[in-house]
């Protein structure tokens, strides 16, 4: 081969492209709000089925458990077969396939919930930590699920800021939370188990879809409010 020829191949051989941020990677694995669906799916659906077996002795705890760890992996196998981000599906069987083998060994469905339970505390206190190195978890996860990925909420001063408070809104939410399971956890009554099932229920969605709304509506009016309005065009003096 000739020196000319390979230059000419160098030359137009293409460049490596960088590979994205890894926030817009998580953006992709996660799977954004439909991916956070999905990951409640399978508990509702234990918890319908739980108490519909409880109240009218139609079947028994295992299989409330069964259903709702069945469920978890038909999410994974739909999106493995249609090679869709996987990662949040799989984390959702992970978690509903332990809180369901406590619950069978013990026997008690209230140990199905402790997963979730123990998860909660990780993210009031990860929320609190990322408050102190200024480093607010509800920005990057904003930006994660809704944001592509972006870093513009943490480069955007007012919006760090904002997401700091938010931030701290969230882990005192949660803290609530949790703190009312846990009481219905040591509870010893014989409805204490539907009783947490419907604690679950109520105060899962409602607040995260409020608190949702808040961050996202604060975030969007923090944004528009950053972005330079256009200047008009000075006319042609000629």
């Amino acid at each position: 081969m000739q020196p000319g020829n390979e230059t000419a191949t160098e030359k137009a051989a293409p460049e490596e492209e960088p590979l994205p941020p890894f926030s817009v990677q998580m953006a992709q694995q996660l799977g954004g709000v439909r991916g956070l669906i999905e990951s409640s799916v399978p508990i509702t659906l234990f918890i319908v089925v739980n108490f519909l077996g409880d109240h009218f002795n139609w079947w028994s705890l295992r299989t409330s458990l069964i259903v709702a760890v069945g469920a978890a992996l038909s999410m994974a196998v739909y999106r493995l077969a249609r090679r869709e981000p996987t990662r949040h599906a799989l984390n959702g069987v992970f978690g509903i396939a332990i809180g369901a083998y406590i619950a069978w060994k013990s026997g008690d469905a209230k140990d199905v919930y402790l997963p979730g339970m123990l998860l909660t505390v990780g993210y009031v206190v990860g929320m609190l930590v990322s408050v102190v190195i200024r480093r607010p978890l509800v920005g990057w996860l904003w930006s994660v699920t809704l944001d592509g990925g972006t870093t513009r909420w943490y480069d955007n001063v007012r919006l760090r800021r904002a997401f700091v408070w938010l931030t701290v809104l969230w882990a005192v939410v949660y803290a609530l939370k949790l703190g009312i399971q846990v009481l219905l956890y040591r509870d010893s009554s014989a409805d204490s188990d539907d009783l947490l099932g419907i604690a679950r229920l109520a105060l899962g969605w409602p607040p995260y879809a409020l608190l949702a709304a808040l961050t996202v509506w604060q975030a969007r009016r923090i944004l528009r409010a950053s972005d330079p309005s256009p200047t008009p065009t000075d006319p042609d003096p000629r």
